[in-house]
């Protein structure tokens, strides 16, 4: 794939704390783990020919128009994934990058707010008659009452936050009582609403889209627990995304799904109108559940996924035949062609 011929001035936009050091000699997987993404895309950006300022920033915009005003950036490569330590924020912080007429890598700001809410994502993917788990939605300081039509099991999660945040085996729940009690854990925990959402036995399926108009789909891949215990849910939570142990122990994998042809055309035309339907730009990557009725349910969109080299998203794209050069590259088109309000 040819890349971009010209260099870019480029502002790398992260958490604070998650800013690289400039080489990583002498560190260990355990230390480099926090921010591997920030450093792999630096790095990439950086072989890739660009001028690379990375910028880490809390909660102060003003931090943020400094550099832009300082740098003069062409693009804003943004791995922001909150705000103020607030997880909905994101929406905001792209939003003031589009005042300031600033091309930024990734979602823009109502793609960000749609995917976000995971009630609204699955009110609007079921008006256009995309499968999703009934649910319903349960606000702090109200009794939890569970819709008559709402039936068992059912997983609890926050209705806001991403990676994994507040789920366990236990989120799973089978009754009234432990939906009450993991509902009141995640108002108290996440400080967010919950949402309860009907539990589909079933294979988890992951699927990268990457495009603004032009779409294009990766190679599905499949999380795989080959040590699950008996009777435990098929989940991915919060221990098992972040404790590289208990990952080994449960022999977690993900590897390319074994689905027939028309489960591939069917995934990559339902991830298109998924992707379309929220609003989304740059890349995504779509989770659906496999149900043992064939059916493929859209449990959630993140438009923030992870960019580390190796992970499931860049994996996912290798798997098409797209490395991890001309990702970066890509997403870089991406955002210097989207338009928006611009």
């Amino acid at each position: 794939m040819k890349h971009l011929s010209r260099q870019l001035k480029i502002l790398t936009l992260m958490h604070e704390d998650l800013v690289p050091p400039a080489s990583i000699e002498g560190l260990d997987d355990k230390q480099i783990q926090p921010w591997k993404m920030e450093y792999d895309v630096s790095v990439t950006l950086q072989h890739l020919g660009h001028h690379v300022e990375p910028l880490g920033i809390y909660g102060d915009l003003g931090d943020l128009a400094e550099a832009l005003d300082r740098v003069q950036p062409d693009i804003v490569f943004n791995m922001m994934e909150e705000f103020d330590g607030h997880g909905p924020y994101d929406q905001h912080l792209v939003s003031f990058l589009e005042l300031r007429r600033m091309r930024y890598t990734g979602c823009n700001p109502r793609g960000l707010t749609l995917a976000r809410d995971k009630a609204l994502s699955k009110q609007i993917l079921a008006y256009h008659r995309i499968p999703v788990p009934a649910f319903a939605v349960f606000t702090p300081g109200r009794k939890v009452r569970r819709p008559a039509k709402l039936a068992f099991p059912l997983l609890v999660k926050s209705l806001y936050e991403e990676g994994s945040v507040g789920i366990a085996r236990a989120s799973v729940v089978r009754d009234d009582a432990a939906l009450a009690e993991r509902v009141e854990l995640i108002h108290r925990q996440a400080r967010t609403p919950a949402i309860a959402e009907e539990y589909i036995e079933g294979r988890e399926i992951y699927v990268g889209v990457t495009g603004n108009e032009r779409l294009q789909t990766s190679t599905p891949l499949e999380l795989v627990l080959e040590h699950l215990p008996e009777g435990a849910p098929n989940i991915a939570t919060s221990r098992l995304k972040w404790d590289y142990a208990h990952q080994q122990k449960m022999g977690m994998a993900t590897r390319p799904a074994d689905l027939t042809a028309d489960q591939h055309r069917h995934l990559r035309q339902l991830a298109k109108r998924i992707y379309r339907a929220l609003y989304l730009s740059g890349y995504a990557r779509l989770d659906f559940r496999l149900g043992p009725d064939g059916r493929f349910f859209l449990l959630e969109a993140n438009p923030n996924p992870c960019l580390s080299y190796g992970e499931d998203f860049a994996e996912a794209m290798h798997l098409s035949g797209i490395e991890y050069e001309d990702l970066l590259d890509r997403i870089l088109r991406l955002g210097l062609n989207y338009r928006g309000v611009m």
